[in-house]
Parts: structure tokens; sequence; C-alpha cells
């Protein structure tokens, strides 16, 4: 898996793109200005270095996306699974509801989750 880690700033940039896209260039400036108060050369450098990563990639001045946001966060929890808690969703799961009870809302969309995975692993 490609290395996809963003700081905080490159992920609220990363966002920009996504919301847009595809997006000219021009554009992208004046929405990294108005929102992060960035000027052209930072905006320019970072799209370059996201580019580079394989999010992005600028033609004819304008930008699109390679992977989607949904992609991005997907992987980047997966990574965050694997890495503290040796790959075990329950031991997340039980990690995360350890300290904030879960809504019954909140239970029947991962009990929804849940039957949707276990039909598409059934022959």
């Amino acid at each position: 898996m490609k290395d996809y880690q963003l700081g905080a700033v490159e992920s609220r940039f990363a966002d920009l793109i996504w919301a847009g896209a595809p997006i000219a260039t021009g554009e992208l400036v004046r929405q990294a200005d108005q929102t992060l108060g960035w000027k052209r050369t930072t905006t320019y450098t970072v799209l370059k270095r996201l580019c580079e990563r394989g999010l992005f990639q600028t033609r004819d001045s304008v930008v699109t996306a390679l992977i989607s946001r949904e992609e991005f966060y997907a992987m980047k929890s997966r990574r965050f699974v694997e890495e503290s808690f040796d790959g075990s969703l329950p031991a997340f799961l039980a990690a995360f509801t350890a300290r904030k009870r879960l809504s019954p809302q909140e239970v029947e969309q991962i009990r929804r989750m849940i039957d949707a995975c276990g039909e598409e692993v059934d022959p």
C-alpha cells in the first residue's frame, strides 16, 4: 500500500481538491488563499507534493483526483487498525466503545454493515 499519510493542513488542502475536482489550478489557488491563507507558491508546492504521492494529477492546469476521498480515508483507517490493533477490527471496536457508548442508531448501522459484509462473502 502506498504511503498516503497527510498532515492536518495537507488534509484540509486535499479536501478542497476532492470537493471541487476536477478543479482549475487558478480556482484552487483562490480557494487555498481564502480557506488556508496560502500564497500561490505554497499552493503549488503542496499540490506538487500530493501529486508525487499519487493522490492527484495536474494536466492542462486542471487538478483531478487519482484516489477518492473515501478510498483515502478507508486506507488510512485500515492502516490505523493494522498498526494499533494488530489488524483486529473487534479489538478496535472494543477500545472505541470502552469510553464511548454507541447510540442505538450507531449499533443498528454497524449491524447493517456487518450483514452486508456477510452477504458479500456468502456464495
